[in-house]
């Protein structure tokens, strides 16, 4: 394919829109280790100099990718329903349930939260650094106004608290949950040892879950108020 350069503001977009779509597609294929830029290259088919006309650098791709695919799982939790009866603890323990398993279904979201400090965040300008700040800062703070409307109990510091907690589980329960060829073979070897195969949404589920009722009961004690149950 003969390149040709997008000449306008409306091409430059749709192209930019051509490569992040790509990648998108092969992260479904591929874990983020393996989208290398001569791959994603190869894919949208344009040169590797090419692509680095739109962005700075494989991981500037995949940044941007992070940002999108974070506000796309945040559109669907404003969708959900927030339960306003019953105990406070019972309310966490759903909101608990929905993260984990909204977070589940998105493994590409997973993937790229989970590589975001040691590889996404490296090899970038400060520019775009900034950029990506500013969006995650912004996905943070809708995250807790989610968490706020399933447990108002909370107020906005031990939302907050809870929003961070459950991303950084997230993050490292994903790594953690994607075992190697060898060691699925180790645990097919031994039932004592598959039981040490962790599982992502249980995970997830009951760290948040833990992690809600110590805010609850620590604010509990903070207003001198009876127990939530």
């Amino acid at each position: 394919m003969t390149f040709q350069r997008a000449r306008t503001d409306e091409q430059r977009s749709q192209r930019r829109r051509h490569i992040l779509d790509t990648a998108a597609a092969m992260l479904t294929e591929m874990p983020v280790a393996e989208l290398s830029l001569n791959k994603l290259s190869r894919r949208v088919c344009l040169a590797k100099a090419n692509v680095l006309r739109y962005f700075e650098s494989r991981e500037a791709v995949l940044l941007e990718l992070l940002d999108t695919e974070t506000r796309s799982w945040l559109d669907e939790l404003r969708e959900e329903h927030a339960a306003s009866e019953g105990a406070a603890r019972a309310r966490g323990d759903r909101l608990a349930d929905l993260l984990a398993t909204s977070m589940a279904r998105r493994p590409v979201l997973c993937d790229l939260l989970s590589a975001q400090g040691a590889v996404l965040e490296q090899n970038i300008s400060t520019e775009t650094g900034i950029r990506h700040k500013q969006a995650a800062r912004q996905s943070l703070r809708d995250l807790v106004r989610i968490v706020l409307r399933h447990l108002p109990e909370l107020g906005p510091d031990g939302a907050a608290a809870l929003a961070e907690s459950t991303l950084l589980t997230a993050m490292a329960a994903w790594q953690c949950s994607r075992p190697s060829p060898a060691m699925l073979a180790v645990y097919a070897s031994d039932p004592e040892l598959a039981a040490m195969r962790l599982d992502f949404t249980d995970l997830v589920r009951r760290t948040t879950a833990v992690t809600a009722a110590g805010l609850l009961a620590r604010r509990t004690e903070q207003s001198g108020a009876a127990p939530a149950s």
